[in-house]
């Protein structure tokens, strides 16, 4: 049976001394509230109360509920206000106060929350979009010991590392490129002593690399090739060069829907990320939070919160900001059918065969 708080021991490990709040996006005018997000708001305050039980256990601080108006886009700066218990407060204030952050949100907030960790070396937090209490009983009960485990062999398969070769189900082929860039693993453990990233998602389980993105002069991206996406079953071709999507194939209101959603915002064509999830408890619902940690997946739009150069600034507005992921996991339409690391001297190390994973 699920115990929140022992995830919340085994994930954080809360110090005496810590200030630790949990954070919400409200609705408004423009942002209809959903039965799903109500639902996460109740999620929450449950986590909040067994988190200041565990607070006067330990002896740290919980903060009342922090919240904030959605955004309304996922990974968008967040508003200069918010509230605490009700009251008005700066927002980047009161979260560069706390040491540990549990955002249960509807629209992303892990990129601004990875510029918070940023400027403040004591601040870590757990972004969870999309969460839903059901995920108690699924991805949120792993094994995260054995989860760290493989992320960890999979980021020393990536380390170093060229390329990554990608064959999917459909017979496509991208070669993402990872030079000039470092792994991260998103493994369930966000001890107040942790080195590297400070932000991770809950549930957790990959590790995932930024591809290059082409800012050194004269050092073009090698990241190419054509990706397949299935929604509403209607087959969409993305086409890469340079790491960038440049064509959109596909005949019906979704490849439309692509294509001018690209050509509204040029930067959302970048690609942003790609991933190996490796939560064996993982299931693959529609919600990308959890689906993405059940198998292998790539990025479009910002990046600069994993380690990229794309950022807010190189959009046209903030509101056309977008993290967006696409997950290849057992469940989804289309599905990875080889994954090769490939090194400097050629050598390949295999991730997943015949839609497998070796590691």
């Amino acid at each position: 049976m699920f115990d929140v708080t022992r995830l919340l021991t085994d994930v954080f490990d809360p110090q005496p001394g810590e200030i630790a709040a949990v954070v919400v996006d409200l609705p408004h005018e423009g942002i209809p509230d959903t039965a799903a997000w109500a639902a996460r708001r109740e999620m929450a305050e449950r986590w909040r109360a067994a988190l200041a039980a565990l607070g006067r256990e330990r002896g740290f601080q919980v903060l009342p509920l922090v919240t904030y108006p959605a955004t309304g886009a996922n990974n968008a700066d967040l508003p200069a206000t918010g509230w605490l218990g009700g009251e008005a407060v700066d927002l980047g204030e009161q979260l560069s106060a706390s040491t540990l952050v549990i955002a249960m949100t509807q629209f992303s907030a892990t990129a601004p929350l990875g510029h918070v960790a940023k400027a403040n070396p004591d601040f870590r937090a757990a972004s969870m979009p999309g969460v839903e209490e059901r995920m108690e009983g699924t991805a949120l009960s792993a094994d995260y010991r054995r989860v760290a485990a493989r992320c960890r062999a999979i980021a020393a398969a990536l380390d170093g590392a060229v390329l990554c070769d990608v064959t999917f189900s459909t017979g496509h082929r991208c070669w993402f490129d990872l030079r000039h860039r470092r792994c991260e693993m998103d493994d369930g453990s966000l001890l107040r002593s942790k080195e590297g990233e400070r932000v991770i998602n809950l549930p957790s389980g990959e590790t995932f690399i930024v591809p290059y993105e082409g800012e050194f002069e004269d050092v073009p991206s090698w990241t190419a090739g054509t990706i397949p996406v299935i929604e509403n079953g209607e087959l969409v071709l993305f086409h890469v060069v340079a790491n960038t999507v440049v064509v959109v194939e596909g005949e019906g209101p979704v490849a439309d829907r692509y294509s001018a959603f690209f050509d509204d915002d040029p930067a959302r064509a970048n690609i942003a990320e790609v991933a190996f999830g490796v939560n064996d408890k993982a299931q693959v619902t529609g919600v990308v939070l959890e689906d993405e940690k059940a198998g292998f997946h790539w990025a479009f739009g910002r990046s600069d919160h994993l380690g990229g150069v794309v950022g807010v600034a190189d959009f046209d507005s903030p509101r056309t900001v977008v993290h967006q992921d696409i997950v290849y996991a057992k469940g989804n339409p289309i599905q990875v059918e080889q994954a090769d690391v490939v090194h400097p001297d050629g050598t390949r190390v295999t991730v997943i065969a015949r839609g497998e994973y070796l590691i």
